[in-house]
């Protein structure tokens, strides 16, 4: 809801910039190393310490000559160089270069899969009660659940879920809701209230063995889903804010990282604009636009970025985590819990 919301060296590793150019994105074969992330992303390294404290091996230098060669490139022949190692040719410039980086980072340093990492990402997008223009003290109702769900080892949408919710505080949708979600007054006044839409999420996410037999995090679009609708739903329902709703990945951070572009260009749509992709699908309809955020989550992944946890809720106020600290997942999903 938008508006109201980055071994073993090569043979020949004494070849001048030129000769490495000649044979960038060829593939080589590499020793294990110990693996430790600590250079900047927009050199588009993730670094492998050979010794304690440097960057001592070659590996490193032949990176940065090829980042360098990289950057030097058309986009005709980024798109060029894309087609041949059988890569997406899609989004502006500087999203083709990092895509090229990434690849040609991967196949020096051979990374192994981290068996850490989430084995599915729940994204989920609210569309909530709303006017054409919202007081500070306006109070949203969560009038669509939906979860779009990404197996991270195939990288496809493996399954969806959405629920419609009927608002108690404000039953009566306003027309500019109306017509900016799609949602009807009969759709809400048919759905349950959302302490039971919730029990439906938990018993979906059960089934789908989330937090138990599989490692899963929360994605969301920005920090309003969870840290205000949430939030403030909770209240309103008078129920504890949900465990496993505590911390999630925002999008909207990580791709402004890992692609080096402003906040202001990390809305859903020009997101998806500077990927190469259309929205598909109505926009402002919670389960289309969950679907077309797993596919820039999905982009993302396949471009190298390690989507993790970014923020959580702590004693009702947002907070950062860091990126240093291990992969976590979401907890195990519980059923409801009413305050007394």
């Amino acid at each position: 809801m938008e508006e109201q919301k980055e071994n073993r060296p090569l043979h020949n590793v004494g070849c001048e910039e030129d000769e490495l150019c000649r044979t960038l994105m060829n593939v080589v074969e590499l020793s294990d190393g110990v693996k430790e992330r600590s250079q900047p992303e927009d050199q588009g390294i993730c670094c492998t310490k050979s010794s304690a404290g440097d960057f001592s091996d070659p590996v490193y230098k032949e990176i940065a000559f090829a980042n360098g060669c990289v950057n030097r490139m058309s986009k005709d022949e980024l798109k060029a160089k894309l087609t041949e190692l059988k890569l997406d040719t899609r989004g502006v410039k500087d999203v083709l270069k990092k895509r090229l980086k990434n690849y040609y980072k991967k196949q020096k340093l051979k990374e192994p899969s981290d068996s850490s990492y989430y084995d599915y990402i729940c994204v989920i997008d609210f569309e909530a009660t709303c006017e054409d223009s919202n007081t500070p003290d306006y109070i949203h109702e969560i009038i669509e659940f939906p979860i779009v769900l990404i197996n991270t080892k195939t990288l496809e949408i493996e399954d969806t879920f959405q629920r419609y919710v009927r608002p108690e505080m404000k039953p009566q949708l306003s027309e500019f809701c109306i017509n900016l979600t799609g949602i009807t007054q009969e759709i809400v006044d048919k759905a349950d209230t959302f302490p039971v839409v919730l029990q439906s999420v938990v018993d979906w996410m059960r089934q789908k063995e989330l937090g138990t037999k599989f490692k899963y995090a929360i994605l969301t679009d920005g920090s309003w889903d969870m840290c205000k609708f949430l939030n403030m739903q909770c209240r309103i329902s008078r129920i504890k804010f949900p465990r496993f709703a505590k911390k999630w990945i925002n999008i909207r951070k990580c791709y402004g990282n890992f692609y080096k572009v402003p906040r202001n260009q990390t809305k859903l749509t020009i997101m998806l604009e500077k990927l190469g992709m259309r929205y598909d699908g109505r926009l402002h309809c919670g389960l289309d636009d969950s679907k077309n955020i797993a596919r820039i989550a999905i982009r993302m992944l396949q471009d190298g970025c390690e989507l993790r946890v970014n923020e959580r809720m702590h004693a009702g106020q947002l907070m950062t985590v860091s990126s240093s600290l291990p992969f976590e997942g979401a907890a195990i999903p519980h059923n409801p819990q009413f305050k007394n």
